[in-house]
């Protein structure tokens, strides 16, 4: 089983917004301590950088928050036959798959050497996973999140071949469907026209804070039941 870090000495509490209620930033500052991480995740928040590395950190909790059930993942015929082409692993390259998703070049780009940091120690212990896509003995694809009960929460995704992330994903929700399928979720924080295009939906910060003590009760899956 993962292991538990000692306790954060910040608390998070989502409901404690900013005055501005459509504000996704909730608070700033802290620390990247595994305690700390897991225990803004499980108060609804998550890290994210604000700018350069001088900056305070941000965490967010978004207004309109992106998940998805599994019921309601879009599998296209294309899609189907894309993931007999790619073999689909599990935490054997999550470095790899970290450093892909942290790429410069890449548009938009967050992950920065503290994320980065806190995200490996967080994989040490147990917690945060890599779904990976590969061909010919290549990583050609893959996403990372953090497992948290009947949430996870995926933090980012790649590709190098063309459908090889959408693949990662079909192979997540294939992981989490379990005899508590029904009771999880894959939190994708904020919903796109690409991931809505994939079933993502958008439901209510407080209607996801409500949810959330409910989710983290639910067992892990089997597959992400330690490092």
């Amino acid at each position: 089983m993962p292991v538990e870090p000692p306790p954060s000495r910040w608390a998070f509490d989502a409901h404690l917004a900013g005055s501005d209620p459509d504000d996704d930033l909730v608070a700033l500052g802290a620390d990247l301590e595994p305690g700390t991480v897991l225990a803004a995740y499980r108060q609804g928040l998550f890290p994210m950088p604000l700018g350069s590395a001088r900056d305070p950190m941000g965490w967010w909790s978004p207004v309109h928050r992106g998940v998805l059930t599994l019921d309601r993942l879009v599998v296209s015929r294309s899609l189907r036959r894309a993931c007999r082409d790619f073999e689909v692993r599990v935490d054997t390259a999550f470095a790899e798959v970290l450093d892909a998703c942290a790429d410069p070049r890449r548009p938009h780009g967050w992950i920065d050497r503290r994320i980065r940091t806190a995200y490996l120690h967080l994989h040490e212990l147990g917690w945060a996973h890599s779904v990976e896509t590969w061909r010919d003995g290549r990583l050609v694809g893959g996403l990372y999140g953090l497992a948290l009960g009947g949430v996870f929460a995926g933090e980012s995704m790649f590709h190098r071949e063309r459908d090889a992330s959408k693949v990662a994903l079909v192979g997540l929700v294939d992981l989490l469907d379990d005899e508590h399928g029904e009771q999880r979720l894959v939190d994708v924080q904020w919903q796109t026209d690409h991931l809505a295009s994939l079933g993502v939906r958008e439901i209510g910060r407080e209607e996801y804070l409500g949810r959330l003590p409910g989710l983290l009760a639910v067992p892990l899956p089997r597959g992400f039941a330690g490092p």
